[in-house]
């Protein structure tokens, strides 16, 4: 099964299933020297684990990070990195009702008919479970470009269903558990999903995912754009059918002497770009936008059929986030980090010193 692995100077491998005795992954290619140890790495797991909540999963799993490799007295050595975080609450039995008949909306049906196996429990390696070991190494590009680039990269949800999430501040993000800027409006989309969560359906999200003090020539011509890599690894992110960069789809309706950033002595007076122009970064924010689909397992009856191609009704009764979306916030931070780390990089090798 190929297509496992992220970047090309720093670069992510992950392994693992849903209900296998452990998930994790390697980082090769983080610079020596910079200090790491396993509570940098667990700050962020904490954010995106499961059972936080009564809004998401209730799969209780600690999400404990053990470092196998890669640091030594506290330091990065520049050898791979090797990450493992052990599933302890996995509930196999849960899955029974559906080990031969495919969900409508997941990748049960794809992973068969591409690779003749059929793995029920929890999704296997289609799961967002796997997001656990991208945040992990996510953790480590974060904090890799926060101590030698002074890059910050953020995200926020901005719309739960049909309820739109104005922005107020980032202060608010981690004051509530939908990470939500906005602390008027939690009240409501607590009790939405209070609501939802009974009814035993699922709901979608938008997502907002922000990098501040980028520099300026980030990315590479035609297949290497940094706008393209970043679409690229955000749409390998469970359940994002969408993405857009600055105005994206806001653009088709925008004239060209609104969209084009008009340039001052003093730097750019918008951001439409969304950081980025001809896959090359402009020193501006990069903003990411991503719409996220509801969970497919459900408790409301469906049709589909079964591996026999028999028309069956299918009712999931695992633990499910009713809304992924939530717990994709952290997730879309590494997923960022991962992307512009690399570039940061290659550019470095590249280019490092040019007009400096």
């Amino acid at each position: 099964m190929a297509g496992n692995s992220l970047g090309k100077f720093f670069c992510v491998t992950n392994f693992g299933e849903s209900h296998g005795p452990a998930i994790g992954c390697i980082v090769d290619g983080c610079p020596p020297g910079m200090d790491l140890d396993k509570n940098d790495i667990q700050i962020e797991l904490n954010r995106r684990k499961p059972g936080t909540s009564r809004h998401v999963t209730q799969r209780q799993e600690k999400d404990e990070v053990e470092i196998l490799s890669g640091i030594y007295e506290g330091k990065t050595t520049g050898a791979p990195i090797a990450l493992l975080i052990r599933n302890i609450d996995a509930r196999s039995h849960d899955y029974s009702n559906i080990s031969e008949s495919f969900r409508p909306g997941h990748a049960d049906y794809s992973y068969w008919y591409k690779y003749g196996i059929r793995d029920p429990r929890g999704g296997g390696r289609s799961s967002a479970r796997l997001t656990a070991p991208t945040v992990a190494a996510g953790a480590i590009a974060k904090k890799w470009l926060s101590q030698y680039s002074n890059i910050k990269i953020r995200a926020y949800m901005s719309q739960l269903g049909n309820i739109a999430i104005p922005f107020v501040s980032w202060d608010f993000i981690e004051e509530n558990a939908f990470f939500s800027p906005n602390m008027l409006i939690v009240s409501q989309l607590e009790t939405y999903m209070d609501d939802l969560r009974r009814s035993g359906d699922s709901i979608g999200a938008r997502i907002e995912v922000q990098a501040d003090n980028v520099p300026c020539g980030l990315g590479e011509p035609i297949y290497d754009r940094l706008d393209a890599d970043i679409a690229h690894v955000m749409m390998g992110l469970n359940a994002v059918k969408g993405v857009s960069i600055g105005a994206g789809f806001d653009s088709i309706t925008q004239l060209g002497s609104e969209h084009g950033d008009e340039i001052s002595p003093n730097g750019f007076r918008s951001n439409n770009s969304g950081g980025v122009l001809g896959g090359i970064s402009t020193g501006q924010s990069i903003c990411v936008s991503l719409a996220i689909k509801p969970t497919s397992s459900i408790r409301v009856e469906r049709n589909s059929v079964n591996q026999k191609n028999e028309a069956v009704v299918v009712q999931t009764f695992g633990r499910h986030d009713p809304c992924v979306g939530i717990r994709a916030v952290p997730v879309a931070e590494s997923m960022l980090a991962i992307v512009i780390m690399d570039h940061v990089l290659r550019h470095r090798g590249q280019c490092g010193e040019i007009n400096k």
